[in-house]
């Protein structure tokens, strides 16, 4: 499973700040069970929005968006709505966002910061993959993560060894990511997003809330040497 939280919404509006149209995506998966997602959550945030003075196109809740060929297929059948829109609000995990964002020419926004319990996620399919930094910048790359496409999880554009849009690493094989980053900006018209400073990276944040750190392990743990109480 993996766990997202909702971002502030304060932090939310301000990312919309520039968008009047907004078509909502929720996740019936992991962000329905940690009520980022889901019907409920999803028709919170359209009310939220619409008193803000933001039109909704519209919605769709889909069973997993870190499924990037179920995401295409459920978008296909709302392509109307979307193209109405001047951007999506989507209310998944990071990977989600980034599947939403490669599959519509729409900028994607995410909703929720996807946090880490400290230990492996299941695969998943697709190249779409999440650093779980617990403060989630896609808003700003176009849906393609630096922390994940980056080796060097870079933030504020490529190092000196990218060439020819290759990433020094495996200039053979691998995609510089923040080449992919301005090329998919470019796409959607919106380059003014790379003169946007990034902050250096909050470690702290991709630490394990302690409020997911209360498993049965953990409690054992942290139980007082003696003997349990």
């Amino acid at each position: 499973m993996i766990v997202s939280v909702p971002k502030p919404m304060e932090e939310v509006m301000n990312l919309l700040k520039d968008e009047n149209s907004i078509f909502l995506v929720g996740c019936k998966g992991c962000a329905e069970s940690c009520k980022t997602g889901g019907q409920e959550a999803v028709e919170k945030m359209e009310k939220t929005l619409i008193e803000a003075g933001k039109k909704i196109t519209g919605y769709s809740l889909i069973d997993f968006v870190c499924d990037k060929a179920l995401v295409k297929l459920r978008l296909t059948s709302y392509e109307n709505k979307i193209k109405e829109s001047d951007a999506l609000l989507i209310m998944s995990c990071g990977i989600g966002v980034q599947a939403a964002a490669n599959s519509v020419n729409k900028a994607c926004y995410p909703a929720s910061n996807t946090v880490s319990l400290g230990g492996r996620l299941g695969e998943w399919r697709g190249e779409e993959r999440c650093g779980e930094c617990g403060d989630c910048k896609l808003w700003l790359t176009a849906g393609i993560c630096p922390m994940t496409k980056c080796t060097k999880s870079l933030l504020n554009g490529p190092c000196g060894g990218s060439q020819d849009g290759k990433c020094e690493f495996e200039p053979d094989n691998r995609d510089c990511g923040w080449h992919l980053i301005y090329e998919r900006l470019k796409e959607l018209n919106r380059l003014d997003n790379l003169k946007k400073y990034l902050p250096p990276n909050d470690y702290r944040k991709s630490q394990p809330p302690v409020e997911f750190r209360e498993t049965i392990f953990w409690s054992l743990d942290q139980t007082k040497k003696g003997g349990a109480k």
